[in-house]
């Protein structure tokens, strides 16, 4: 499904602000809240995320976090006029109990009335209103489908992803996996690779198949990716 035009997504966050003006009561509204937020995008929170994900602490104590959608997006919500430094600290002191594949790009904090979104592979940091929320939409692209990549000449993370899939040729060809084969496989690879980005996919949809289909080592991959590319081939 293609994501929702602009348009409608404004539409939708200005229905959403004033239906959420006055709401103050984080034990009561949250997870409400957090769901019709998601449907802004035309999205399924379900889909992405998951409430009240427990992890360890560094003190060994267990940790709740209020949203983890894993690899892209960590909320922590506070009730009205609660400090949002506080909550950008306790955030933060989530992610020791996290796996390397779960840690977020982004780590959003609220309190209703105000949001408050870091980016941590940009380190930046926006501050808005609950009622301006219109205006900041497109830093929510990743949510909407929309990926907005600043690619730089030699961009460390293009170089690695660049060097990675070098190194997974390599290994492939040395196991007899060569010529055309070879090539088509990595080709389907990188198609479901960006097939996110351009919408084709929803966000984070191949690697939840990956995690949730295949063993955490890796030993029936190979399978589960053949049976996938197949399955794409047969609904093109």
């Amino acid at each position: 499904m293609p994501p929702l035009s602009w348009n409608e997504i404004k539409s939708r966050a200005l229905a959403f602000a004033r239906e959420w003006a006055d709401e103050a009561s984080e034990d009561a509204e949250a997870k409400t809240f957090w769901n019709e937020f998601f449907q802004i995008f035309g999205i399924s929170r379900r889909r992405m995320g998951n409430f009240e994900q427990r992890v360890k602490k560094l003190d060994g104590c267990d940790g709740y976090i209020d949203l983890l959608w894993k690899g892209v997006l960590l909320v922590e919500h506070k009730s009205r006029g609660k400090d949002l430094d506080r909550a950008h600290e306790q955030a933060l002191g989530y992610f020791p109990g996290l796996k390397e594949r779960e840690l977020p790009r982004y780590l959003l904090v609220s309190d209703f009335a105000r949001f408050r979104l870091y980016d941590l592979d940009e380190d930046s940091r926006h501050d808005f209103a609950l009622k301006d929320l219109h205006k900041h939409l497109r830093l929510f692209g990743f949510i909407a489908g929309y990926q907005s990549h600043a690619v730089r000449e030699q961009d460390p993370v293009n170089i690695k992803a660049a060097e990675r899939m070098g190194r997974l040729h390599d290994l492939m060809k040395e196991t007899g996996y060569v010529g055309h084969a070879l090539e088509v496989y990595l080709v389907r690879l990188l198609f479901c690779l960006f097939a996110e980005d351009t919408g084709i996919f929803q966000p984070q949809q191949f690697q939840d198949y990956i995690e949730q289909r295949t063993h955490e080592d890796g030993s029936d991959l190979g399978p589960q990716l053949a049976a996938f590319f197949q399955a794409l081939i047969a609904g093109a």
